[in-house]
């Protein structure tokens, strides 16, 4: 498999940059607001007891508990004065039984309504605190035009020192609005920092785009060295046996017939038949001295053609009592240029049927037809699995994978279907030319 471009790899790499940059922006606009909006908070929490105690110091006196008309009027004038603005919309003073004794919303004081267990709480532990006000409760009825609203509570005293809830509404659009304004102050320089850095990794992902095309091309060179080199020293292995080993033991194995022949003739029928048994075991270790010569190196592939090619390499396995079956068209006979990648697929194929597939039966099939070369070899044995491929492969069992990258490199595939019990089918696909 060809490497990618290198812009095209380096494209990527730009794209999925400006994503995380994007990301990046977003999750930290929503952080920033997160916390500015906590910091709005307790930025609420300290105004409203400061708030709080300017009303008890200046506004608040015993007559608000009695409803008083001028303590009520005084705290209003307070209230009017100081509290109320475009971002504090409403302000109320709660008894401990959750009455209304004041609010600049008339309509409102003297009802009663239930206090939540927070502001409750703060009758009894003091300090202050704020949260969005849900504008669905009664008593919020007249807030509810005035869209999201934070609502901030902390307790007073009255001169007699009765605790009283000191309650106000502020926008929230107005509290939020110093963090949107932090977050147009930071996005700027955040993303010139950001585009600063991609443009930075532009040219380093173009030097690390051509340095793993130039690994890529070499480890492919390598591989066609190394099967190169495999083929060298099969020849040269098959050659001296040839010329060596086979030679030698035929040449004894033919010594021996004369000498059991005399041995007869002097009536010592022992002898006679130990070297006779003796030339019987060399003539057939020839045979699979001569056959293993075949799947070493196979000497009628460059001058008989695939067909004799893949003959031999299923006489092996016939000789086991394995029924074989080989097919090949009239395109794919007459030769491609294709034949020995065919041939050494073929072979890793049928040597490891011969080695573990306990097959009864194999069948070897080549096409050729328009601008591809097909060949299927297919057994019936016992299959396997993926994870036992994989185990295969840890041990050095490596030989498919190995094709595998070459069949790529040629811009073929190679496909292996296998089951337990099902048997198995290696189908190389790969252009003829």
């Amino acid at each position: 498999m060809s490497p990618p471009r290198t812009s095209s790899a380096v494209l990527r790499f730009m794209l999925g940059s400006l994503v995380a940059i994007a990301v990046v922006v977003v999750g930290g606009f929503f952080a920033l607001r997160s916390v500015t909006i906590h910091q709005a908070e307790r930025d609420t929490k300290s105004r409203v007891e400061l708030q709080g105690a300017l009303v008890e110091s200046a506004g608040l006196t015993d007559g608000v508990l009695r409803r008083d008309p001028k303590a009520l009027a005084k705290l209003d004038d307070l209230v009017a004065a100081r509290l109320l603005s475009p971002s504090v919309v409403r302000v109320k003073l709660w008894t401990r039984d959750g009455r209304i004794l004041y609010s600049d919303e008339p309509a409102i004081i003297g009802r009663r309504f239930g206090l939540g267990a927070e502001e409750r709480e703060l009758f009894e532990t003091g300090g202050s605190d704020a949260e969005l006000s849900d504008l669905a409760k009664p008593e919020n009825r007249y807030e509810r035009q005035e869209g999201r609203l934070l609502e901030a509570h902390t307790v007073i005293r009255t001169p007699d020192g009765t605790p009283l809830l000191f309650e106000t509404y502020q926008r929230f659009d107005a509290l939020s609005a110093s963090g949107h304004r932090l977050l147009k102050a930071l996005a700027p320089t955040l993303l010139a920092a950001l585009l600063v850095l991609l443009l930075f990794q532009v040219p380093l992902s173009w030097s690390l785009a051509r340095r793993l095309q130039r690994e890529h091309r070499e480890r492919e060179r390598l591989l066609e060295r190394a099967i190169e080199a495999s083929d060298a020293e099969r020849r040269r292995i098959a050659s001296d046996l040839h010329d060596g080993v086979v030679q030698d033991v035929a040449g004894v194995a033919f010594g021996l017939a004369p000498l059991a022949d005399d041995a007869a003739r002097r009536g010592d029928a022992a002898e006679a038949g130990a070297l006779r048994d003796s030339a019987a075991r060399l003539r057939h270790g020839v045979r699979a001295l001569r056959t293993l010569l075949v799947e070493i190196h196979p000497p009628t592939l460059a001058s008989a053609g695939l067909p004799s090619a893949l003959s031999d390499l299923l006489s092996r396995l016939a000789a086991d009592g394995v029924a074989t079956d080989l097919g090949i068209d009239d395109a794919a006979a007459a030769g491609t240029s294709r034949d020995e990648l065919v041939y050494r697929v073929a072979r890793e194929a049928l040597r490891n049927v011969e080695r573990h597939a306990e097959a009864r039966s194999v069948r070897v099939a080549v096409t050729c037809a328009g601008e591809t070369v097909r060949l299927v070899v297919a057994d019936d044995g016992r299959g396997f699995d993926a994870a036992t491929r994989a185990a295969r492969g840890e041990h050095g069992h490596v030989g498919l994978t190995l094709l595998e990258d070459l069949v790529n490199q040629e811009g073929g595939t190679l496909t292996i279907s296998a089951a337990v019990g099902e048997g198995t089918r290696v189908e190389l696909e790969v252009p003829s030319r």
